[in-house]
Order: C-alpha cells, then sequence, then structure tokens
C-alpha cells in the first residue's frame, strides 16, 4: 500500500528548465569566484568534471568525496579550500538563480496536506549539490529541508539518477519497499529509473526535462496542476 511519497526537486516541485537554471547558475558562480583569480572557463570545465564523476559513482565514497577529488584533479589541490567559500555562495548569490521559475509556486500546502494523511515524504533531487544549496532552491518555493522525512544531498548519498541503486539506498534509509512509495519527476530517465527499483512512478510534464525525446506515454503522466488532483484523492493513513 502507498505510503510514502517521492519528490523530485528541479523542474517538478520547483517550475523551471534545467537548461535555463544551468546558465544562471554558472553565471552567478564565475561572478563570485574569478575576482579569486580562477578562469571561468577552466572551473565550468571542472565542476562538469566533478558532477560526470558524482554521476557515475560506484559507491566507493559519498559524491562529497568523488565530487572534490576530480574537482581538485582539475583545479590544483588548492582549491578546496573554496568548499567553505561555495558554501558561502549558496547561501548568498545563489538565491538570484530563482529568477529562473516559470511561475511562482508555494508548494508548502501541498506537502502540509500529504503530511497531515499520515504519509512519509522524501526530497529525491540528483545528489550532486550540497545540504546548502538544496535548503535554497526549497525556499523558492515555499518549502525546507525540514518538511521532508529525508532529504538527498551529495553529503549523504553514494550514487545519483539514474542508477537504480540511488532509489533503492533510499528505499533501505526509510525502511519502505518500493511498492509502498511513489516517486513524481519530470526526467523519464533519472525519475522514472526508480520503476526499476520496483517504485510506482510519475512523470510531470510542465517542465519536462527529456533530451532523447523518450515517449512519454511510458509512464503515468501529467501537469503539475493534474498531480496535486490526484494526490488530493489520496485516502489518509
Amino acid at each position: 500500500m502507498l505510503n510514502t511519497i517521492l519528490f523530485d526537486l528541479d523542474g517538478t516541485l520547483a517550475p523551471f528548465m534545467q537548461d535555463e537554471f544551468i546558465h544562471t547558475y554558472f553565471k552567478l558562480l564565475v561572478r563570485r569566484l574569478t575576482p579569486m583569480g580562477y578562469d571561468g572557463e577552466k572551473l565550468i570545465h571542472a565542476l562538469w568534471a566533478g558532477v560526470d564523476a558524482m554521476i557515475k559513482n560506484d559507491g566507493s565514497g559519498t559524491n562529497r568525496q568523488v565530487f572534490w577529488n576530480v574537482f581538485t584533479q582539475q583545479l590544483g589541490i588548492q582549491a578546496m579550500a573554496l568548499e567553505s567559500i561555495l558554501e558561502d555562495f549558496y547561501t548568498r548569490e545563489f538565491d538570484g538563480a530563482r529568477s529562473v521559475l516559470r511561475e511562482d509556486a508555494d508548494r508548502g500546502g501541498l506537502i502540509r496536506s500529504l503530511r497531515e494523511k499520515g504519509y512519509g515524504l522524501v526530497l529525491a533531487t540528483n545528489p550532486v549539490f550540497p545540504a546548502v544549496a538544496v535548503e535554497t532552491r526549497l525556499s523558492w518555493v515555499g518549502l525546507a529541508a525540514s518538511d521532508f522525512d529525508y532529504v538527498t544531498t551529495y553529503e549523504n548519498c553514494r550514487s545519483s539518477k539514474p542508477n537504480p541503486a540511488y532509489y533503492q539506498n533510499i528505499l533501505s534509509h526509510i525502511g519502505k519497499q518500493g511498492a509502498e512509495c511513489l516517486m513524481i519527476g519530470n526526467n523519464p530517465v533519472d525519475d522514472m529509473a526508480a520503476a526499476k527499483a520496483e517504485l510506482s512512478v510519475f512523470l510531470v510534464t510542465d517542465c519536462l526535462e527529456n533530451p532523447g525525446g523518450l515517449p512519454v506515454e511510458d509512464y503515468p503522466h501529467g501537469s503539475f496542476r493534474e498531480l496535486e488532483a490526484i494526490l488530493a484523492e489520496l485516502p489518509h493513513l
């Protein structure tokens, strides 16, 4: 029986397109770090290399460990000093990336209603950001990490989407079986991979991220408004 709901963040709870978000995010980050002597192009290349390493993480370390290992290989060990600076960036300048939101969206009511009905809640955002950056993005839609039972970040994960191990690790952490859970996301590769871990899935199509052009008909799908109507019909537990 369904008792736990997992939500993706970017493009799902937060209505924005990934390409627009990345462009704005990188622009803000380069603006912060180039006065410190970092070349913008090299910095972005190192970031992408770190992200790629997290996506391919085989579980040998946390995503945080994997990221900083690759990032400092690219820029030199002195770049490790950037971790505290980035934490400050994600608290301050990163908030400027909220400009990419397609609409004002407050998801607090939805999350509270599910909580009141007794459902467990997980923020299953791809864990390639630190917790502070996740918290900032949640604030854009009226939410906080404390609204969820578990939030995936690069500090607490050893795999990433679309690896089914990412979903299996969530299930292990929250003590649930796949059949008890519904994963909601906007990417048929990253988010619908949850089906391989036996979770039910729903694909939100408002800000669909589907560069491969996969058929959305393969999954239960609809707009966020349609999703809200479905969730409103869920029974109290």
